[in-house]
């Protein structure tokens, strides 16, 4: 059975760059909810960003953001057993501090914590804080990561690391207590070099694509990850990232998403375009690339959307669940409270790749 989870709204608007979308203010009460909702669904997994700074605009894109892994560390006490990924901007905070933060969430929610890895695309995050290395850090950040996660993954299961690279140097690093069980550690990656680092140090890479009502553009980048992790020999899988927007017809769910395309903030997208040209050397298939690519025919979101009925939705998840080398969906949804109740009442129960929990109510 294909898993599901959902991409919570830790900053405003969501995922849709609109001033007249759901405003979705964020607070602990909201993703509390999201999550709870979740798991109350049988959906498997929950995960949390992390953004620093926002895109402004009249919209105030992702102007006002929660922290990741606090943020689930609250909900970890207030769920049972839905897996969490709380995410760290590894430019903000050593490796060993995350694992000790993975650690102490693991006594919480013993075996549901894992750790999303973000290297860093929009400069002035960190510039605002004096964390820039410089241009330098597109060129080498997954070399960056490399080190970072192998002295995670060092202290998470031995308790101790003497690592000794480039960027980090342990001298007796200690960790204790251990997490209970292994942490999952997972990347959202689209070039080719960063899915080579997932297929060399992670157990998941979310993945995306552009488009609307093709769910079949997930084969692609999925196609390439296992194409990576053939050369590894490792076991990691795919999770497709996609925006859901639903209703009891197809002429509804669509009546939205005009209104949101109507709503677009240009000058949000404006600031993403500057900052993800900051890379001058990314790939066709990188995130900034498909970034970039919004700007020339300007909507509200970049990533794939399935737009629709309930039953049309169901179908396009179904087809999405037979892409070979997928494991799992992360779903956002325009309106969360709304549209979790909608997939959990009446798209789910459709969906042939998640029959077993199609009582679930």
């Amino acid at each position: 059975m294909i898993k599901i989870g959902v991409f919570i709204p830790i900053g405003s608007r969501g995922w849709l760059i609109s001033t007249t979308s759901p405003k979705t203010m964020p607070s602990f009460d909201l993703n509390r909810t999201v999550v709870q909702r979740a798991e109350h669904y049988g959906m498997d997994f929950a995960l949390a960003m992390i953004k620093l700074r926002g895109f402004g605009g009249p919209s105030e894109y992702w102007d006002h953001n929660l922290e990741a892994f606090t943020l689930m560390a609250g909900i970890a006490a207030v769920t049972h057993r839905i897996q969490l990924f709380a995410s760290v901007a590894v430019l903000t905070m050593p490796p060993a501090l995350t694992a000790r933060m993975a650690s102490t969430i693991d006594s919480i929610a013993p075996g549901r914590i894992g750790v999303n890895i973000v290297t860093g695309w929009q400069p002035k995050e960190y510039q605002q804080m004096g964390l820039w290395p410089g241009e330098q850090h597109f060129a080498r950040r997954y070399d960056y990561v490399s080190e970072y996660v192998t002295i995670m993954r060092d202290l998470m299961d031995t308790g101790r690391s003497d690592f000794k690279g480039e960027f980090f140097q342990m001298d007796d690093c200690r960790l204790s207590p251990q997490p209970s069980q292994r942490v999952e550690i997972v990347g959202a990656n689209s070039s080719d070099r960063g899915m080579r680092f997932v297929a060399e140090h992670c157990d998941y890479n979310f993945v995306g694509s552009g488009g609307l009502n093709e769910p079949e553009r997930v084969t692609e980048p999925v196609g390439r990850l296992m194409t990576a992790v053939a050369k590894t020999g490792r076991d990691v899988g795919a999770f497709a990232l996609m925006m859901v927007i639903a209703d009891v017809t197809d002429e509804a769910a669509f009546a939205k998403w005009d209104r949101y395309k109507d709503g677009t903030d240009l000058e949000a997208l404006a600031w993403q375009y500057t900052q993800a040209t900051a890379d001058v050397n990314a790939p066709a298939n990188s995130t900034v690339a498909r970034m970039t690519a919004n700007q020339k025919t300007p909507q509200p979101t970049g990533m794939l959307k399935l737009i629709g009925s309930y039953a049309s939705v169901a179908a396009m998840l179904d087809q999405v669940a037979e892409i070979p080398g997928l494991k799992g969906i992360m779903l956002t949804f325009d309106d969360f409270i709304i549209g979790m109740e909608q997939f959990g009442q009446y798209i789910q129960p459709l969906m042939k790749s998640r029959t077993k929990l199609s009582a679930v109510a």
